[in-house]
């Protein structure tokens, strides 16, 4: 006989961007572990970035901004969207570190919408 204790924790493991993710139980509380996904915060950072050098007058378009990062024009304008996202909306992501409830790509697409409609969708829970 063996001193040994075996122990079964209940697991789930999921692939996110490419790698293995251990997801814990569905009723752990996991109150101070926020999942925030790095690429929308770089994605931020990269659109502000390009809005602060295209309103500087560095570039006189858009087009001209994608020709010098040797990017598409559509993809650097749908990204450009993410600068003129709601204050608050950065405010939680950022400083709060909130995950939103929307992808990337569908953040990208809200940001027709009114500040207090683009914080509805973001954050539909308050």
């Amino acid at each position: 006989m063996t001193d040994s204790i075996q122990i079964f924790v209940p697991l789930t493991l999921r692939k996110k961007n490419g790698r293995p993710k251990i997801l814990p139980p569905a009723r752990a509380h996991l109150e101070n572990d926020v999942e925030q996904d790095s690429h929308i915060l770089r994605a931020i950072g990269r659109a502000w970035s390009w809005r602060r050098r295209l309103e500087a007058g560095e570039f006189e378009t858009a087009q001209d901004l994608a020709a010098n990062l040797q990017m598409d024009r559509r993809s650097v304008s749908r990204q450009l969207r993410l600068a003129y996202l709601s204050p608050t909306i950065l405010k939680r992501l950022i400083y709060l570190r909130e995950a939103p409830a929307l992808t990337l790509r569908n953040m990208m697409d809200i940001t027709e919408n009114s500040w207090a409609a683009q914080e509805k969708v973001v954050f539909p829970e308050g």
